[in-house]
């Protein structure tokens, strides 16, 4: 149908390439089978051989980018359109397009006063900054992760990749949420230890211009001594870090982010409990130390060949472990995932729960009757969130 709202749409696309007026563009509603895609940014990059259109897939933890002739942007779009994604916005200097559309390429497109006046000059980031530029990072030398020049320091680098990649994936994650747009939020990091993540989600908002509190909770007081001096000394006037346990800490009002990284044991277990009765938008917690279920496992059967070797059982207990609570999450109205956050080169303690709260909750039933057959088959007696939660 070539008078089609898609087809309207791809000539803006093209017609804007050919002007040098196209500022960037996005494909969002994503309605295929790919796991964790999210959307497609795109805009025009320069390089050596013309300029091109670069298109980025977004990813929950990772981006994939490809840079393509502009004649070929509107022929590979189109067969995204409607087929994978049923929205997209198109930003261009003389006007802006909004599109919703179905595999037929039928819906509606909106036109809009330009936002952007002027479009950006084509570059290509080759040298990407760091997700954290470490090198104007004070606190992190003020925590002994890195040496004066930026570098890490002897035994640092393992923690450094850690903490970037975090940040890597706290940007993914919040660009995809409710608080993409949001000016001011409230985090809480439980069991922040040294801080080193509670500084950097700080140094992260920031950056974007959100007025961001940033309350860390540990419960060892030269911690808290050490953690509040250097926020002071960098310049943090929004974070703090408080004394208290995890399972104990007083959560005073709204909390739209709460992150809690190598909680030990059932701790993470009351930091997601503390996160689901604040009604955090997003919960981050990357377990350690599954102790609890480990005692529990009644081995069936058909694994007790497999199971029968100590690492293989600490193994499954530990996927189980985070099964159980993921699903906690989605019983308790949250979308859930669980990845691997770093490669174990850097930490063994390298998987990570993450959960956005959702606008309309499916029905819990369904989800109860499988926990408590996931129960059931694996001998568990009790989980310490589900006691929480009262499940």
């Amino acid at each position: 149908m070539t008078d089609s709202p898609r087809a309207r749409f791809l000539a803006k696309l093209d017609a804007s390439l050919r002007a040098g007026a196209l500022v960037k563009l996005t494909l969002s509603a994503y309605c295929g089978a790919e796991p964790g895609l999210r959307n497609v940014y795109g805009r025009v990059v320069a390089l050596r051989d013309g300029p091109h259109v670069s298109l980025v897939w977004r990813y929950a933890t990772r981006d994939v980018t490809k840079n393509v002739p502009p004649s070929e942007a509107g022929p590979l779009l189109g067969k995204l359109l409607g087929a994978e994604f049923a929205r997209a916005h198109l930003f261009t200097t003389t006007g802006d397009w909004q599109l919703q559309c179905d595999v037929q390429g039928e819906g509606r497109l909106k036109a809009s006063r330009p936002v952007f006046a002027v479009a950006p000059e084509p570059e290509h980031d080759v040298k990407k900054r760091a997700p954290l530029a470490v090198e104007h990072a004070p606190f992190l030398h003020a925590l002994g992760v890195t040496a004066a020049t930026g570098e890490a320091r002897p035994g640092m680098a393992d923690k450094l990749r850690q903490i970037q990649r975090f940040v890597e994936i706290l940007g993914h994650l919040v660009d995809d949420s409710p608080l993409r747009d949001r000016r001011e939020l409230r985090v809480l990091d439980m069991g922040a230890g040294k801080g080193y993540l509670t500084f950097a989600t700080a140094a992260f908002f920031r950056d974007r211009g959100v007025d961001a509190e940033v309350i860390g909770v540990e419960a060892r007081p030269d911690l808290v001594e050490l953690t509040n001096r250097v926020a002071r000394e960098s310049g943090f006037a929004r974070l703090r870090f408080e004394r208290g346990a995890i399972g104990d800490f007083a959560v005073e009002g709204a909390v739209d982010l709460l992150i809690a990284l190598h909680a030990c044991d059932t701790a993470t277990d009351d930091a997601l409990h503390q996160g689901i009765r604040a009604g955090a938008s997003l919960i981050l917690a990357a377990p350690c130390c599954h102790k609890e279920i480990r005692a529990q496992l009644v081995l069936p059967p058909v694994l007790r060949e497999v199971l029968r070797h100590g690492i293989l059982a600490e193994r499954e207990a530990e996927i189980v472990t985070d099964g159980i609570r993921a699903l906690l999450l989605e019983i308790h109205g949250y979308k859930a995932g669980v990845f691997e956050f770093i490669a174990p080169e850097h930490t063994g303690k390298n998987l990570m729960i993450a959960a956005q709260r959702r606008a309309q909750p499916p029905d819990p039933a369904p989800l109860r009757e499988r926990l408590r057959e996931l129960l059931a088959f694996y001998g568990i007696r009790e989980q310490h969130l589900a006691r929480l939660l009262t499940v």
